[in-house]
Parts: C-alpha cells; structure tokens; sequence
C-alpha cells in the first residue's frame, strides 16, 4: 500500500515529538531513565498470546469425580446420544478445572447404545438422567433445563472441551452486565483457529459464524459484544428466563436453529445476547451429525431456516443483506461510535490519568455507545488490554494494528467522535483525521495542562532551558486547541487559565472520575501516614524527595512511632536511597491492591510543589473517607478550603505540624473525612460528569 501525504506527516511528527519528549526527559529524569523510556518504545512488540489450549487424556474410562452442589449457582446440562469418548473428554475437563461457582452436571441421555449409561452411572457428583425414547437434541436439552436447580443454566455440546475459567467468564457477564439475557462462549476449532465468536443472521435467515477460521487474538473478535445469537454449543441463560420463554422451541425439532430463534427471543423480551470471548470453548463441530446438510439430521437446518424467517420475519427485516461480510462497523451499525487515541491503554491501578479515562469508557458505554481505543505505539498490555475487552471496548494491537494511517484509512469513516488524548499524539493525529475521518467531532483530552506543568516545574528548579521548553509545549498544546472541535481541562482553574491565553478555544470541564467508596475505618482503627502517585511524573518524585528530607523528620520528632508509607511504581534510585536512609519510610512500590492503604492508613499526604490539572490522589483517598494534608499546588481547582475539607501548608514546618495536628484530633479529623467524601460525590463523581460527556459525545 502506497503511503499518503498524512500517513508521511503522522510518521514526521511522531519522530520529532519522540526526539523532543526524549530531550526533555534528560533534562528532568536524566539519561538512565530516558534511555529506558527510549527502550520502551524501540522494542519490537510481540503478539499477545492466550495459555496454550488444555485437552484431558485419551485414556480409557476410570471413575471419576465432577463437580457437584447441593444448592448450585449454576446447572449445566449436556445432551447426549452415544459418542461417549467426546462426552468423556468433555467431563473429564469439567473435573479438572472446577469453577469458582457451585454447580451441578446433568447428562441428559437420549437412548445412547454404546458405553455412555454404564460408564456414567458410575462418575460421582453427575446427575446422570437417561430418556425413555430418543426425542433429538431439542428434547434432551428442555428435559435437562426442567430438571435444573441453579440460578443459571448452562447448555454444552458433549463434543466440547471447555477451557479453564470458561464458566466463570460467562456467568459474571450477568453480574458486569446486568441486562445481559444470554451469553454465549467463544467457539475454538481443536486446532486453536476460531470456530465462532458469536454468530451474525442476515435478513433471509441465514447465518454466519463470526470470525470462523481467523485467530481468536484478532481485536475484532476478542472483546464483549452483542450478537445475533450464539452456538447453542455453550451458552448460558438465567434460569428464569429460560422457562419464562417456554424453553427451546420444538417447532425446530430435531434440532438446528433453536439457538438463533431462543436469542431472539431473549431479544425481544427486552434483554441483550453477547459473546464473552474471555470464556473459550473447543467445539469438534459436526461431531454429532456430520455437516452434511442434504441428509439426516443435519438436514433440518435447511428446512429449519425457512421456519424461522418466516417466525421473525418482521425482526430480520432490519439485519444485514445477504452478501454483506460482517465487519465492526456493521456489528454495530446502531450505535454511536467513538475512537480514543492515546499512546497506550489506560492502567487506572498505577495512575489517576489512567483511572479517570478508564471511568470515562465506563460512562461512555452506559450510554450505549460503541468505543474503539487505539494505542498509538500498538502494545497489547496484557491484563490491562483485557479489562477494556472485558468491558465491550474493542482494543486494537500489533500486529493486527500494522499502522495509525493506515488503519484509519479502513475505519475512519464509522466514527461520529474521535479523543485524542494528550497534545504529542493529537499532533501526531489530527492530519490523519483530517484526510480519513473528517466527518468526526475531534476532542482533545489535555489530562492537564503540560505547559503549566512543566512552567512551574522549571521555576521550582530555576532552569532557563526547562523554561524555553515549556514555552514550545505551550505553543504545541494551543496549537492543537486551535484545531480541535472541543478541548476537555480537568479544572476550572485551567478554564480560568485558558480563558487569557486562547479565549477562543471551546472547552468542556471533565475533571477526576471516581466511586465512592465510602468513610471505612474510624480515627481509632487507622494509624500512619500515605502517598499514592507513579513516580514516572516529575511533580511525584520531586514532592516525595521534599516531604522525606524536609518535612517527615519533623514529623517524627513528635510521632515517632509513625510510618510513612509511599506507593507508586517506577521508583527511581535516589528516592530508594533516601527511604533507605531515612528511618520510618517504606518505599513500596507498585501495589496491586489500594484499598487496604486507602481504608487503614490515617492521613494522605500531597506534597506536590509544582504540577497542573486536578491531583487523583487526593480525590482517592477522599473517597474512602481518608483525610489529606496537601500544598496549595495539590489542591488547585478541587474545590476545598483549608480546615473544612482539608488542611493545606506550603512549607516544610507548617506540613509538619498539619500532620501532626490532624493525627491527634479526632474531631478534626472526622470533619475533613465527611467533607472530603461530600466534595468528591458533588464534583468528581461519574454522576457529576455526566452532563458533560452527553454534551461532548453525544450532542
């Protein structure tokens, strides 16, 4: 593919904001961090990869145990007749990988000649139940859902090998998503090449397995998402509804097409069908009969067609043409769609920025928009890539994202909105929306103001050369406002700031978004003290150096007992000095688990000494009903005032006798705890937010 003039200018200015960001890096990190900042984004990225697929042993039948409930969370029911080395393969790895949840097997056995009664009368915790005559899959499966005692149910072909955690994935979609009617699982071939990913019915009927034959990593395939319907070979429906809906319909009997027409029928009754591809299932399809569709069985799915277009004929008239190939953009046709650009995919457990975006998705797809994120350096980062996934968010990734031009050449034009998030990868970008989608609403997400940042961080320092470089991002960031439809600030002191430098630049305020967690633990219950925040941004790493060395001596002159605990990854060596020289710090690094500091520690503390935008880490522990003591810098545009909702200082003396103040009164202490939860549920809510983000993504 030839490369355009946009493609060509993206390439340019990626280069040169690379070589600017890494100059000033040294200037403010020094060269031993820069160079790994450099390594990150030279490395070659390698393809994400699932476990390798699990198959049980091909031996002979020997007794074994299932997993078995007296009161289970779920039923599974699986239809048999004969072929009992699949239906053994099948138990066999239900035994092996129990779920979370308690369940219950059924074997509904609809007049099996060969081993299938002998063998499984004998498997402790099976509920094993064989029919008076054979009535075909349709029957067994209704007997199966009658006899049922779970919550949910569960239908499995007996030619499947579910996966580890495959049952869980598919029930906690009810719990995530509480509209979800039915779940289905992803379908993988033996050979680990997709079967299905949900399946797609065109306006005569006909069906099409999403994705058959591609890889199941594909970005198209593997996130959550509502589909037409899912192979009857592993889904999953609230018991409830199953019956409410009269079970499979018989009119389709033998079998074929009853799990196109039970989705939808969930459909219809107001409820979502999705596919959770975090739940995989190897399918030996046809195993039963064959895939001949001219004779036998299989032929029912011919006839069966014709039976259900003319039942939901009124439903398929809104469903793609026959000839079309599904694709994201058709699969979501109805709904808005919106595209995030950043340089990576949010982490909301190491940073706020990360957080704020990840809620951000979160209120975006409760609106019921369709979002697609797009990493510009094309990294799939594992768990964190996952969770978006696991939402419904479709996330691209090398190498199936080859290039940003590229891929919005194929897909810019399905985009009503597309956030660009931080001012280097909108200059990157805004050339290549111009050329592929110019029909998007482009919104520039600041995080905050770099150029204020990076202003106050050089008169901090007293350096000429970090001044010169603020000037050229500012210069850089109201470029890009210049060109945005709007411009998203996380503070009304940025709109103020805004307001003399570039009045004429449309602004949304969008600040932190956060839960309330709630007041937690009493005065009595907590004890020492807490600093939450990545040590990749400067403002951190100058703040705690300033609180080590200047202000907890103080502190502990009068709490000696006191403990200052600082969290936050990507810990330099000279900040690890210092706590190591300096009794009563604890220097722990990244810690997957907050709360436990959040509800148990007695004060946060904010030293930021520079910085710009609204700091998460004093909305963060406010939250959780945790009081802080911060600079003036830390708590710009939060809305708080000094001794109702929090305690400010600037210097070292005054930090320190805060602190000390605030550990000993309860009082005090308790007042700025319920003052903290309200400011956080009045301004930094989801609920807060929400006039805001209609007004930008969906206006």
């Amino acid at each position: 593919m030839s490369m355009s003039l946009a493609d060509a200018r993206y390439l340019f200015n990626r280069a040169i904001g690379l070589i600017r960001r890494s100059l000033a890096s040294l200037r403010t990190r020094g060269w031993r961090a820069t160079w790994q900042r450099i390594r990150v984004h030279a490395q070659p990225l390698p393809p994400p990869r699932r476990a390798p697929l699990w198959f049980p042993p091909a031996t002979e039948f020997a007794v074994f145990a299932v997993p078995y409930g007296d009161a289970p969370q779920v039923s599974i029911v699986i239809p048999v007749y004969n072929h009992f080395g699949h239906t053994l393969a099948c138990l066999r790895a239900l035994a092996a990988h129990p779920p979370l949840r308690t369940c219950e097997i059924l074997v509904i056995d609809d007049g099996s000649s060969d081993a299938t009664e002998a063998s499984l009368a004998q498997v402790p915790g099976l509920r094993y139940h064989r029919r008076a005559a054979n009535g075909g899959f349709i029957a067994a499966c209704n007997e199966g859902i009658a006899q049922a005692r779970g919550d949910y149910v569960v239908l499995l072909n007996n030619d499947t090998v579910p996966q580890p955690g495959w049952l869980d994935a598919l029930i906690d979609t009810f719990v995530q998503h509480p509209d979800t009617g039915l779940v289905g699982s992803q379908l993988l071939y033996p050979d680990g090449r997709l079967q299905e990913s949900g399946g797609v019915v065109f306006a005569d009927g006909s069906a099409w397995s999403y994705g058959r034959f591609e890889s199941p990593e594909d970005p198209r395939y593997a996130y959550l998402r509502d589909m037409d319907y899912c192979s009857g070979a592993a889904i999953a429906m609230p018991h409830a509804l199953l019956e409410e809906l009269g079970g499979l319909d018989r009119r389709y009997a033998p079998a074929y097409y009853e799990d196109t027409d039970i989705a939808f029928a969930v459909r219809a009754a107001g409820w979502h069908v999705r596919v959770q591809p975090g739940s995989v299932v190897i399918h030996d399809e046809g195993t039963s009969n064959g895939t001949d569709t001219r004779s036998g069985v299989k032929a029912y799915q011919v006839r069966n067609q014709a039976v259900f277009a003319e039942k939901w004929r009124r439903a398929l008239g809104a469903h793609l043409a026959v000839g079309t190939v599904p694709s994201p953009a058709e699969l979501h046709r109805h709904q808005r769609q919106v595209l995030i650009l950043d340089e990576e995919v949010p982490q909301p457990d190491r940073d706020s920025a990360s957080l704020r975006q990840f809620n951000l998705i979160r209120m975006l797809l409760r609106e019921g928009l369709h979002v697609v994120f797009v990493p510009t350096r094309r990294e799939h980062a594992g768990r964190h890539t996952e969770a978006l996934q696991e939402l419904g968010v479709e996330v691209w990734y090398a190498p199936y994202l080859q290039g940003i031009g590229g891929w919005l050449r194929e897909h810019g034009a399905r985009f009503q909105v597309v956030m660009m998030v931080r001012h280097h990868v909108a200059l990157e970008c805004l050339s290549l929306l111009r050329s592929f989608a110019p029909q998007a609403r482009t919104v520039f997400d600041t995080v905050d103001l770099h150029y204020l940042r990076e202003r106050r961080g050089a008169e901090i320092a007293g350096d000429a050369n970090l001044l010169r470089a603020a000037e050229h991002t500012r210069r850089q960031e109201l470029q890009v406002m210049a060109q945005a439809d709007v411009t998203l600030l996380v503070s009304p002191a940025e709109q103020q700031q805004l307001q003399s430098d570039a009045p004429r630049v449309r602004t949304e305020l969008l600040s932190n978004l956060h839960e309330v967690a709630g007041a937690g633990a009493s005065w009595e219950q907590r004890r020492d003290l807490v600093f939450v925040g990545g040590f990749r941004h400067p403002p951190n790493v100058d703040g705690v150096r300033w609180f080590i060395t200047e202000v907890f001596p103080l502190i502990r002159q009068q709490l000696p007992d006191v403990v200052f605990h600082c969290i936050g990854a990507s810990v330099n060596a000279e900040l690890q000095q210092l706590a190591d020289a300096c009794e009563g710090v604890q220097l722990l690094g990244y810690v997957q688990e907050l709360d436990p500091y959040m509800d148990g520690m007695r004060i946060a503390v904010a030293p930021l000494r520079f910085g710009a935008g609204v700091k998460g880490k004093v909305n963060l522990s406010m939250a959780h009903g945790q009081p802080v003591v911060a600079t003036t810098c830390a708590v710009e545009g939060m809305h708080l005032c000094h001794e109702q909702d929090v305690l400010v200082a600037d210097d070292a003396d005054a930090f320190a006798a805060a602190v000390v103040r605030l550990y000993r009164e309860p009082l005090l202490w308790q007042r700025l705890a319920d003052n903290g939860l309200r400011n956080v549920a009045q301004y930094f809510s989801l609920e807060a937010a929400q006039a805001s983000v209609r007004r930008v993504f969906l206006d």
